[in-house]
């Protein structure tokens, strides 16, 4: 199955991990690629290093991006085009029964990387691996091809009433 959590509310990431939870507790082996995340540490990472080799988790990026009037950091974009090679070959490679791609919507929306060209591999992508794809902003080429997408709409948030982020609940 091909998959797809997306929306401006929160959990796109949590619901991934829960799924992938739940394929490690059904005995698959899980891989999951953050495509921006990588300069600051959450506890999703300690969690899955417990899994062993059932669940991994690989951060691939150098954290927050910058985005809107000016282009991305060339930097950055080198890091999501090898974010990307490494999660097509990971996902052909025959190791892995899931592969969640964390955070790829937020690359294709900053025109980081060609939606098209994901969505061409993921049509040809072996049929046992299931693929996630998380952030905002899901390109419509990958929505329409999903098997199931799911927007995360918020309705209130805790940023709102000035709490902060929480550990454990957001990082």
């Amino acid at each position: 199955m091909i998959i797809i959590n997306t929306g401006p509310g929160k959990g796109k990431t949590t619901a991934a991990m829960g799924t992938g939870l739940r394929a490690v507790g059904a005995g698959l082996r899980v891989l999951m690629l953050q495509f921006i995340k990588g300069s600051w540490h959450y506890g999703e990472l300690d969690a899955v290093e417990k899994f062993g080799q059932q669940f991994v988790m690989r951060q691939l990026g150098r954290g927050f991006v910058k985005v809107g009037a000016e282009k991305p950091d060339p930097e950055d974009v080198r890091m999501v085009e090898a974010a990307w090679d490494q999660a097509k070959e990971e996902i052909s490679s025959g190791r892995w029964d899931m592969v969640i791609l964390d955070e790829i919507n937020y690359a294709i929306s900053y025109h980081m990387l060609d939606a098209e060209a994901v969505a061409a591999y993921l049509r040809t992508k072996p049929e046992a691996v299931h693929v996630i794809l998380t952030g905002r902003n899901a390109h419509p080429a990958l929505v329409e091809l999903a098997d199931t997408v799911t927007e995360m709409r918020e309705v209130k948030h805790a940023y709102q009433k000035g709490i902060q982020a929480q550990r454990g609940i957001e990082y």
